[in-house]
């Protein structure tokens, strides 16, 4: 026992991972305060209140909130429908929020602005752990307060920190000059921002579903002029596996964005990475640049970035966290979601050990686990959480039983160094970066024999091999 045990355990962010956390939290009987940013639970998905997701109810829900939630009265919508991401926060998150259990510890309006260890910084090395964590916060009326707390689990998610229009990943000349007329992530184009689209030459930049999403949303607006401009040249890749993806709303979402492609409906412009954005007497002129060399766009009058997000690491910077280099997701997590090499979109399972850091008593949850890579579902988030909060309860056995099958997307990376499943080929054949720690030990297991070996250990190896 430290001398912090009666402290809470501070959870960021109030998103469906976060309240997952908290509902865990409740059931094990866990003292704990969360801190959200926005005006209520779920701010993020209020931002695209009006998307309906690929997930049906049944695979948007947390376990361990549903059991909360039901000894209220509150009773599971359709399982099988789709709900938009406004019926998650209305029939769900804020339920969830109210319950007597719950809302008392969650703060909303309220920014935790850095974390750090009380009473030293990040170099002191000596007595570390036996140190609270001391998290800054600041009010919606501008006060600011150090709260202290056990343990930090990280659930600010991404969607805030949303990426720039450069090809380079930084904001181009004339983007910051030109932002009332650039757009990022899912602007409700039929809804509250019809008269801004509608009749518009709108240029939509980015390869993944947000900017499917907006480019079918947009397509249904009468007298708008449709250009998709994305760095990829793997179309297949980007349209998805159509009905070999096991969300079938997922793989829909593809097929029709190729048929309008193919119509003409949209003009599709690839392997493009963009330069600057100029304004000139017929509308915004995007340059750029192709395997061809230096290349000027025709005019368009609304941009809309869906270039994907990125973690907010200043929060953290007084921490000792292990980042993988280049998603910044939690480490041991990048070998497994990389882009560059996976497409398959089956993550294996994992838990508090691969959400874990140097800094013993934080974890990163959620989507800002996987920094920048894309296609995280709630249904990992759900278990990361479970995880987790085991772990801080010091119930390891339940912490390490990690069960995580995510439904495929029907493709997978054409990268010969990857085998079928995304995983690591024998290493002789692929390059050491391309490879987790090791050989694979089978398609179907998905991952490498170091793995296995330092989860026996205690270690969290690479995330898939399997638990001690």
């Amino acid at each position: 026992m430290t001398n912090f045990d009666n402290l809470p355990v501070a959870i960021v962010g109030g998103g469906p991972v976060g309240l997952a956390a908290a509902a865990n939290l409740t059931e094990r009987a866990i003292p704990f305060r969360l801190y959200e940013a926005g005006a209520h639970v779920g701010a993020n998905l209020a931002d695209w209140a009006h998307v309906r997701i690929f997930t049906s109810w049944e695979q948007s829900v947390d376990p361990a909130s549903v059991r909360l939630l039901e000894k209220s009265g509150w009773i599971l919508p359709e399982a099988t429908a789709l709900p938009t991401g406004g019926d998650l926060v209305r029939g769900y998150l804020e339920p969830l929020a109210a319950l007597p259990s719950m809302r008392n510890a969650i703060e909303t309006r309220t920014r935790v602005v850095t974390i750090s260890r009380s009473g030293i910084d990040k170099v002191t090395s000596k007595g570390r752990e036996a140190k609270p964590f001391q998290l800054r916060v600041k009010t919606a009326r501008g006060e600011v307060r150090d709260d202290l707390a056990r343990a930090v689990i990280d659930a600010s998610g991404t969607w805030t920190q949303q990426n720039p229009l450069g090809g380079s990943g930084l904001s181009v000349p004339g983007e910051a000059e030109q932002a009332q007329h650039i757009a990022y992530g899912l602007p409700d184009v039929v809804g509250k921002a019809r008269s801004r689209y509608a009749g518009k030459r709108v240029a939509v930049i980015g390869s993944g579903y947000s900017a499917i999403n907006v480019l079918l949303d947009l397509a249904k607006l009468p007298g708008t002029t449709l250009t998709w401009i994305i760095r990829a040249t793997n179309l297949a890749r980007v349209y998805g596996g159509g009905k070999d993806d096991q969300l079938p709303a997922r793989g829909a979402l593809g097929w029709q964005l190729k048929q309008l492609v193919e119509q003409g409906r949209i003009r599709l412009i690839s392997d493009f990475a963009t330069e600057a954005v100029i304004a000139s007497n017929e509308g915004l002129v995007m340059k750029g640049v192709t395997p061809e060399g230096a290349v000027s766009l025709w005019p368009v009058d609304e941009i809309i970035g869906c270039t994907g997000q990125r973690p907010d690491l200043v929060m953290t910077r007084e921490l000792r966290l292990e980042l993988d280099p280049w998603l910044e997701s939690a480490k041991a997590l990048g070998p497994l979601i990389d882009p560059n090499l996976h497409s398959c979109g089956s993550v294996p399972p994992h838990g508090h050990r691969e959400l874990s850091h140097p800094e013993a008593g934080f974890y990163t949850i959620g989507v800002k686990s996987y920094g920048r890579a894309p296609t995280f579902l709630l249904l990992t988030g759900y278990e990361q959480a479970r995880s987790v909060v085991a772990a801080i309860a010091g119930d390891l056995a339940a912490a390490d039983d990690v069960q995580l099958v995510l439904p495929e997307t029907g493709i997978c990376s054409d990268d010969p160094a990857i085998g079928e499943a995304g995983c690591c080929m024998p290493a002789a054949e692929v390059a050491p970066a391309n490879c987790c720690g090791g050989p694979a030990i089978s398609k179907e297991e998905a991952c490498c024999l170091d793995d296995a070996v330092a989860k026996q250990a205690g270690k969290s190896g690479c995330g898939c091999g399997p638990s001690a």
